[in-house]
């Protein structure tokens, strides 16, 4: 358990007190959390919490569009599709399934690089995966990355301020990160480079993928439906990729605890 209790960054506040008790942090201390980490002036090691929310800002614009502009009764049926279902189901067995749990194999890379890229990328692995580990063996306990314990912000803003990996990992623990991720075909940086970057994703080859995943289905998209289309999708991306992260929350009760009456 040692390598699940110190693998991922911990908060300014920390994850529990002296007396070994869950640490809930008030907003505005989530708050600062978050917009330091985001702080890539402050330190290149957050470049990859800043990289996940660009992709969110990015994908604004297209929501804007959808709503104000290509917004009809067919363009609604098709953003809740591909965002409700199409990328949901992706999400699962995608993120979870495999890059988190190794449920299941590929014949071959390409067809993993195919399953990974069959939609809009939203969610850098790393972000996902080893926060995710931690999170099933310290389920609402102390650590727990999204304990709803925490509150909204504390599962909302995770992705920034609870999930990241350590940035003083030694290398022994670096390679135990590279053995989760090896299996999801991203090359991860050298122990050397991690000391550089703070992760395991490199962020050169991130950006190039990021380019090439958007550029591809904006061209798909457009082709099938011109501009309409394309920011409707894209739209709908970004609306997923802020509601996902509410699931937590809210998939564990909102902290709270329920007894059931039998």
């Amino acid at each position: 358990m040692a390598f699940l209790d110190n693998v991922l960054q911990p908060p300014a506040y920390g994850w529990l007190d002296e007396a070994g008790n869950f640490v809930k942090p008030s907003p505005k201390q989530i708050f600062h959390e978050f917009f330091s980490r985001l702080n890539v002036f402050k330190s290149k090691k957050n470049w990859l919490p800043f990289f996940s929310w660009l992709k969110i800002l990015c994908l604004t614009p297209f929501f804007f569009l959808f709503l104000f502009k290509f917004l009809s009764i067919g363009m609604f049926a098709v953003a809740f599709l591909y965002s409700m279902v199409i990328m949901g189901t992706h999400g699962t067995i995608w993120h979870h399934r495999y890059c988190t749990h190794g449920a299941y194999r590929f014949k071959n890379s390409f067809w993993r690089f195919f399953t990974q890229n069959l939609t809009i990328s939203v969610i850098p692995e790393e972000i996902y995966v080893i926060s995710h580990h931690v999170h099933h063996a310290k389920s609402d306990q102390p650590g727990d990355p999204y304990n709803a314990e925490g509150g909204f912000l504390y599962c909302f803003l995770a992705d920034v301020v609870h999930q990241p990996i350590a940035k003083d990992l030694s290398e022994a623990d670096y390679n135990r990160v590279r053995l989760l991720m090896k299996h999801t075909g991203i090359t991860g940086n050298t122990y050397k480079q991690y000391l550089t970057w703070g992760s395991y994703a490199n962020p050169l080859r991130s950006t190039v993928s990021w380019i090439l995943n958007w550029s591809f289905w904006y061209l798909v998209f457009f082709s099938l439906g011109g501009h309409a289309l394309a920011c409707t999708i894209f739209g709908s991306a970004g609306f997923w990729g802020v509601g996902v992260r509410t699931f937590n929350y809210e998939g564990h009760g909102k902290g709270k605890m329920y007894s059931v009456k039998g």
